[in-house]
């Protein structure tokens, strides 16, 4: 609808001199054929000419037209230009350098107005964290509250450091325009020299610490040493890693937190350390008392060689054994390693002894009835011209049982045998 008034519109701009009758529906008008009237156009060509120029339209950028400038936003920018200037001189004023600080201080300190404010909030902040950094230094309980203390005593001494020295020396006690501030030199120069104490604490309690831990590892590693050692010198090399370890934690300061924790765990690395010396002394006194045994052992091993032996020589002997035995009971019980050696010697010692002892009675029942032997022999030769037959058989016969009680391995054992041959065969004789 809106293409047909479009078109209806510009077909009355251009006929509007002389507009025809409307047509009735359905009738055909005729078109005149004047040469000076223009030819019309048909409704097809017609859109089709609207269509080429919207198409243009569509193609071609509108220009838009120069827009005026607000004078608000020229207002704007003025007034920002104009406070801009004094910020930029309060900006200037306050930068950290004397040169420019000092004279303004002397003329303008309105201008150190934002200086005086970051000085109190500073030297404010600065009291702040050096309180809390002094409870938790001094107090300390943990290596926690330690670190904990520094990185607030670090905090503190940043405040203090962003404190301009010199201005505060020239303006002690600064008052302007009703602002007052905490800030005090002596204060200051206290809050300086309590950084100062503190710091030295801290170092003082990181050294005690480095030295704590590195104490109770050297312990540690003494002690793994002294597990794993085989040997004596190697037990006496840790031992002597031992004690210096426990000299070194002997030193740390008894008034820091790490002597404090040193103390009892001192008592315990001590405790214990006394017991394995004890064991060591102990086991060297056992090793000391079996190596002794063991002398008397040789000693009477060597004497009981190439019998057969008298009996002052077997008790000789015997004696020697007696004192390897002494010699090991004297282990006491409570060194396990040592007494068990000291017993299994021991028991091989007593067996050692025992076999003496036989070999000595032995020795004496032998040259006991080997002298009665020859006692009733020199008995029966003086008296035989007057004894019967009887007689002498009966002594003959208890010679014979005499010498035969002379066992093997005495010192009288081949002098028996001859005369235990001699009687045998006398009695043959006799009888």
């Amino acid at each position: 609808m809106a293409l047909f008034q479009a078109l209806r519109l510009r077909l009355q701009r251009r006929h509007s001199p002389s507009t025809p009758p409307s047509p009735t529906p359905g009738a055909i008008t005729p078109q005149p054929t004047t040469p000076s009237a223009p030819k019309l156009k048909t409704l097809t060509q017609l859109e089709r000419e609207m269509a080429a120029e919207a198409q243009v339209l569509k193609t071609v950028p509108l220009q838009s037209s120069p827009t005026r400038k607000s004078p608000k936003l020229g207002k704007l920018v003025m007034i920002a230009a104009l406070l801009g200037i004094p910020v930029g001189l309060v900006w200037i004023a306050n930068l950290p350098y004397a040169p420019i600080r000092r004279p303004i201080a002397q003329t303008a300190p309105i201008l150190l107005l934002p200086s005086y404010i970051s000085i109190d909030r500073n030297y404010r902040d600065a009291l702040q964290h050096l309180q809390q950094a002094e409870q938790l230094i001094t107090q300390a309980t943990t290596p926690a509250d330690l670190d904990l203390g520094e990185r607030q005593l670090q905090q503190a001494q940043e405040n203090l450091d962003r404190l301009p020295i010199w201005f505060l020396n020239d303006f002690p006690e600064y008052r302007h325009w009703g602002y007052g501030w905490s800030f005090q030199s002596a204060g200051f120069n206290a809050a300086r020299g309590r950084v100062g104490n503190l710091q030295a604490k801290v170092f003082q309690e990181k050294n005690a610490q480095t030295a704590l831990l590195a104490s109770e590892q050297a312990i540690a590693t003494a002690k793994q040493q002294y597990q794993q050692a085989t040997t004596a010198v190697d037990q006496q090399v840790a031992l002597t890693q031992w004690r210096t370890a426990l000299n070194q934690l002997q030193l740390i300061p008894g008034q820091t937190l790490a002597g404090k924790t040193a103390q009892p765990k001192l008592v315990a690395y001590q405790t214990e350390f006394d017991q394995l010396t004890g064991q060591l002394i102990g086991s060297q006194r056992a090793s000391s008392v079996i190596e002794a045994a063991k002398g008397f052992a040789s000693r009477a091993s060597q004497a009981s060689q190439n019998p057969p032996h008298t009996v002052e020589e077997w008790m000789m002997v015997e004696q020697l054994w007696q004192e390897a035995i002494d010699a090991l009971r004297q282990v006491p019980s409570d060194d396990l390693q040592g007494y068990g050696a000291a017993q299994a010697k021991l028991a091989e010692y007593t067996s050692n002894l025992e076999q003496i002892k036989v070999r000595r009675q032995a020795e004496a029942e032998a040259v006991r009835a080997y002298q009665q032997a020859q006692t009733e022999t020199a008995q029966l030769q003086a008296l035989a011209d007057r004894l019967n037959p009887n007689e002498i058989v009966s002594r003959l016969q208890r010679i014979i049982n005499q010498l035969e009680r002379v066992e093997d391995g005495t010192t009288v054992y081949l002098d028996a045998q001859n005369l235990l041959l001699q009687a045998n065969n006398k009695l043959n004789q006799v009888q």
